[in-house]
């Protein structure tokens, strides 16, 4: 069985509440049981995390490292400049899949711009919360072929 650690960023625990506008109006536990739906039907094993913090974080990806075969990562504004987060998914040696709800390429400049995703296998960004559900199937076709 394929195991997946999916880590949220700064503000992803308010979801519906936060810029509806872009971030759309379903919740973060909503977004948390579509995500252990779709992975119960790919037979994917989840550990779902959220924190405003940089440095849980990265205490998660470590302490993970040996049990979670890819990483699905939402780092939020971290993803911008954090490279101390990017450092410890590159020592995670695995996959690592970024999602963003909105397209950050059509929105601020200095959103444009992804410390992460160089090291990742690919970005998906601008389907809403279907970023993540289309990031397990990636995963899944990854570790599938």
């Amino acid at each position: 069985m394929i195991k997946v650690l999916i880590l949220n960023g700064p503000n992803l625990n308010l979801l519906g509440k936060r810029n509806p506008e872009v971030y759309g109006s379903i919740s973060f536990q909503t977004l948390n049981n579509l995500i252990l739906e779709k992975a119960k039907e790919k037979k994917i094993e989840v550990e779902i995390k959220q924190s405003n913090f940089e440095g849980q974080l990265i205490d998660w990806i470590q302490e993970y490292r040996d049990w979670a075969d890819a990483i699905i990562i939402n780092p939020g504004a971290l993803t911008h400049y954090s490279y101390s987060l990017r450092d410890a998914l590159l020592d995670f040696g695995k996959p690592v899949v970024e999602v963003h709800i909105s397209n950050i390429y059509k929105r601020e400049e200095f959103r444009r711009h992804s410390v992460i995703s160089d090291i990742s296998l690919g970005q998906i960004c601008g389907f809403g919360i279907n970023s993540y559900i289309l990031a397990l199937e990636a995963i899944y076709l990854y570790f599938s072929t």
